[in-house]
């Protein structure tokens, strides 16, 4: 009997923000580079961006894209610490 993997496989671009130090390894993408970054950014993108707007106290924007809003993410958790 063969086992089914009932997880859906990830998008590169979560798994470039949930593994960010991983060195020499083909996950990890320049956010300038993701082929889906133009897209508007993802509801969790969204989710996490919008409390860590709060928590720094800057206006959230939610116009951005994916890749901005992973530039975003990643600026607003070196702000307030979350997250590293």
């Amino acid at each position: 009997m063969a086992t089914t993997n009932s997880n859906p496989p990830k998008d590169e671009e979560n798994v470039n923000a949930q593994n960010p130090d991983i060195k020499g390894s083909n996950t990890v993408k320049d956010p300038d580079e993701w082929t889906t970054g133009d897209e508007p950014m993802t509801g969790a993108q969204q989710s996490y961006l919008k409390t860590l707007s709060d928590e720094a106290g800057v206006e959230f924007d939610s116009t951005l894209s994916k890749a901005e809003a992973s530039k975003r993410i990643d600026e607003l958790q070196h702000k307030t610490g979350r997250g590293l």
